[in-house]
């Protein structure tokens, strides 16, 4: 009944159509017990050559009335709990859906996409089932049962009642047993739905690499074994399930066997009449519903009470980042300024930056490069609030970013990522994303702007074509730049370019920056990139290495200081220079050359 508590919170929120619904089925449990009576009375008017037409039309329209009322009354209660329930799932879908946008990025590296969508479908609609068919069988086998019970033993015979109800106990031993095996087994199988649902998940989303790398029959054989091993665990809990039928009816059966030889015995000594032994047969007859609905209630609380607590785990998991109390609610704005000594990652035991300090004045342009891993993205979620930082260790406008709500801190901040994704919509709805009021000729005006638009008509729809999930139908490099373009629609007052343009050619991104350049005057921008031509005009460049910063300045200082960014500018223009091939272009790639004194 552990189930029935832990959902007592929604049974007062729904209050109204479980009060309704229970008193409906109370209503339905006594017209069911009226039809034994009418065949007692007609069997021992028989026995007494004492009926007649009248008195059986009579209590045959009793019958039918209460038959028609039954059937009326059963839609009401349908209506009612099942409603309720359904009302249950969508509120606990909304709560997990509310709950996992308020998760940091630390929340799903450490879960499986596959094991949440088992969460926010299996497991609901286990807890669905509790709160309504589990209700509707808690009544209904109560009320009935206790009703039938107690007109057996008030109005035929309180001896035979208890000669009947002889084998309940074992009943009641078997059950309990059962369900604890069930409550086992059942999350193991719960647990294994998630995995297989995962490996769906991952399979589905990475077909291409699965196809590049020609592991279709590995991956079949994989999913195959998943699929056994949900089989398995769920045949496991068909087996408990399967004791619940067979054993209730043995019991049934012992009491019919009791009820049959003891009634006889009454019948022949006169204690009772045929018609009273007749309704009491028929009273154990409507003792079996309420008997295999203990059964199936035990089955459908212990699927629902393990549902539940996962649910309920997953629930309880607290965000590791949210606003504070009193944090600025206007959109932030002003210098940026890091003063970090140190930042480790939870999980990690080497700090991913260390001794970082610089300010990036309102307006300005900052770049950052560096070798892969050398903390340029971890820059970049500090200033998001994605992992946080010490605290005052990053500020907007002098005021550290903990101290504003996320809603103000990243409404502010336009944040093109290095994994773009697109969503399964038009690309006009991929683009307005983020303001989805915006008109045709805005989004039309930041597409060109993102060297995109030419792309975008050359699509059979243009802008209504379908890009399909995470823009699998189109290039990387139109990912991108239809992910600058989501950015710039919302006018941001800082911009983040993380590697954002490493999959366009050099003149398409030489042509974007220089519309950036344009466009984002007075405007902070921060760009991490490979391609160093890409933040030449950066107002500063630091050079990061191993979480730490090993030079900083202009590109001109930068050249003139012969370390680490002089060194990858030469390679990446000698480069540039084998590309193509000599000839024009590659006069013009010699003479760009960067001139050094050494």
């Amino acid at each position: 009944m552990r189930i029935f508590r832990d959902l007592w919170w929604f049974f007062k929120q729904e209050k109204k159509s479980y009060i309704l619904g229970v008193g409906v089925l109370l209503v339905v449990a006594l017209l069911e017990i009226f039809p034994p009576y009418v065949v007692r009375l007609v069997v021992d008017a028989i026995e007494g050559e004492k009926l007649t037409t009248g008195f059986l039309l009579k209590w045959l329209t009793l019958l039918a009335v209460a038959g028609i009322t039954m059937y009326i009354l059963r839609y009401f209660w349908r209506i009612l709990l099942f409603g309720a329930a359904f009302r249950l799932g969508q509120q606990l879908r909304g709560e997990l859906y509310a709950h996992f946008t308020r998760m940091s990025p630390r929340f799903f590296n450490r879960r499986r996409t596959g094991d949440l969508m088992a969460h926010a479908t299996n497991d609901v609609q286990a807890v669905r089932v509790t709160a309504g068919e589990g209700v509707l069988t808690f009544v209904d086998s109560l009320v009935l049962g206790g009703l039938v019970v107690l007109s057996m033993a008030v109005f035929i015979s309180w001896k035979l009642t208890l000669i009947a109800l002889v084998p309940m106990p074992f009943m009641a031993w078997a059950v309990g047993r059962y369900g604890k095996w069930m409550h086992e087994r059942f999350l193991k199988a719960q647990a294994a739905f998630s995995d297989i649902n995962n490996k769906v998940q991952e399979n589905i989303s990475g077909v291409r690499v699965v196809k590049a790398f020609g592991r279709e029959e590995a991956e079949k054989r994989s999913f195959h074994r998943l699929s056994l091993d949900v089989v398995e665990k769920n045949i496991s809990v068909a087996r408990i399930d399967a004791l619940f039928g067979p054993t209730i009816s043995l019991i049934v059966g012992v009491s019919f066997f009791l009820t049959v030889a003891f009634g006889a015995v009454y019948v022949t000594n006169g204690e009772m009449t045929i018609g009273q032994l007749t309704q009491f047969t028929l009273y154990l007859g409507q003792l079996i519903w309420p008997m295999l609905a203990f059964g199936f209630l035990t089955n459908i609380m212990q699927r629902g009470r393990a549902s539940y607590d996962r649910i309920r785990s997953l629930l309880n998991v607290e965000p590791d980042i949210s606003d504070r109390e009193g944090a600025v609610t206007r959109p932030a704005s002003g210098e940026i300024r890091f003063n970090l000594s140190r930042f480790t990652y939870p999980e990690a035991e080497t700090p991913a930056l260390h001794r970082v300090q610089v300010t990036v004045p309102q307006g300005a342009t900052l770049g950052v490069v560096g070798k892969t891993g050398s903390g340029k993205t971890t820059l970049f979620r500090l200033l998001l609030r994605e992992v946080e930082g010490p605290p005052g260790s990053v500020s907007i406008g002098g005021i550290p970013v903990e101290e504003y709500t996320l809603s103000a801190l990243r409404s502010a901040i336009g944040y093109v990522p290095q994994d773009h994704f697109l969503f399964s919509a038009t690309i006009r709805e991929n683009i307005a994303f983020g303001r989805p009021e915006a008109t045709d000729g805005e989004i039309e005006r930041v597409a060109r702007l993102a060297r995109v638009h030419e792309d975008i008509l050359r699509l059979e729809e243009g802008y209504d074509t379908l890009v399909g999930e995470r823009g699998v139908t189109l290039s990387g490099g139109q990912k991108q730049r239809l992910s600058i373009a989501r950015a710039l629609l919302l006018d941001p007052e800082i911009l983040i370019l993380d590697d954002s343009l490493s999959a366009v050619d050099a003149k398409t991104e030489e042509k974007i920056l220089e519309s950036l350049r344009k466009e984002r005057a007075g405007k902070t921008t921060l760009i991490a990139a490979h391609r160093l031509s890409g933040i030449e005009h950066a107002d500063e460049i630091l050079v990061l290495e191993d979480g730490a910063v090993i030079e900083r300045g202009t590109h001109r200082e930068l050249l003139e200081q012969e370390g680490w960014y002089a060194w990858m500018v030469r390679r990446q223009y000698l480069e540039s220079l084998i590309e193509k091939g000599g000839g024009a272009d590659g006069d013009e790639a010699v003479a760009r050359l960067p001139q050094t004194s050494s």
